[in-house]
């Protein structure tokens, strides 16, 4: 009987700098993952288990991997502190790199950071950790939730702040928005089920050495 050791990828750009780390683990997909409409893509048989893969959306990873669908994953880091999901976190990546920060229009920026006891709307996808940062703060936190192009919300009048992925800033100043604070400085990171980690050792821990190995030496 042959098994499987499933391993979750997130689409998007992330997907272009993990096929290098997938072949330098002796993990190519047998396709075209990148533009291929399959979702679950087949990789190379290692003794008896062949490992397959899943093209997910990045907000899915940790779902898949945390409830053992997928024995290991890839995730960014912004996802693991938003959802805490209960996965081993093996190995920093380091690719993908941007920060997670707290941004807005130049002039309220340029006033200051609110007070304490102030109120303030701020629009993000990523509700726990803004919801905890301005608790921290004393800030009463109107968070507004939006699944992409947060630069539009202080726009229209919608939001006062946004908490959002930074890599470049360059979106941020054609919209005329300006970085108030980095919360987190963000990265990929290999992510295993706790489960799978005790009964596919012998197939998980070389290919978490090779990884960082690999990482070591570039």
């Amino acid at each position: 009987m042959i098994d499987t050791l499933t391993i979750a990828l997130s689409k998007g750009r992330i997907l272009e700098q993990t096929l290098p780390l997938l072949a330098t683990a002796g993990l190519p997909p047998e396709e075209d993952v990148q533009h291929t409409r399959k979702l679950i893509v087949n990789g190379p048989k290692i003794e008896n288990t062949q490992v397959r893969f899943l093209v997910l959306r990045a907000a899915d990873v940790c779902t898949y991997v945390e409830q053992g669908a997928a024995d290991m994953g890839i995730a960014g880091r912004d996802l693991l502190l938003e959802h805490q999901p209960h996965v081993f976190e093996p190995l920093d990546l380091q690719i993908g790199r941007c920060r997670m920060c707290i941004c807005g229009p130049r002039e309220l920026v340029e006033r200051g950071k609110p007070e304490t006891g102030s109120r303030i709307r701020v629009a993000t996808k990523y509700d726990n950790l803004t919801r905890q940062y301005y608790l921290e703060h004393g800030i009463h936190a109107e968070v507004i939730h939006l699944y992409g192009s947060m630069e539009l919300a202080p726009l229209v009048g919608m939001a006062d702040r946004i908490v959002d992925i930074v890599e470049t800033g360059s979106t941020l100043k054609a919209n005329g928005l300006v970085e108030e604070t980095t919360l987190f400085d963000i990265s990929s990171r290999l992510i295993v089920n706790p489960a799978s980690a005790a009964t596919k050792q012998k197939l998980i821990h070389p290919i978490v050495q090779t990884l960082r190995a690999a990482l070591q030496s570039a």
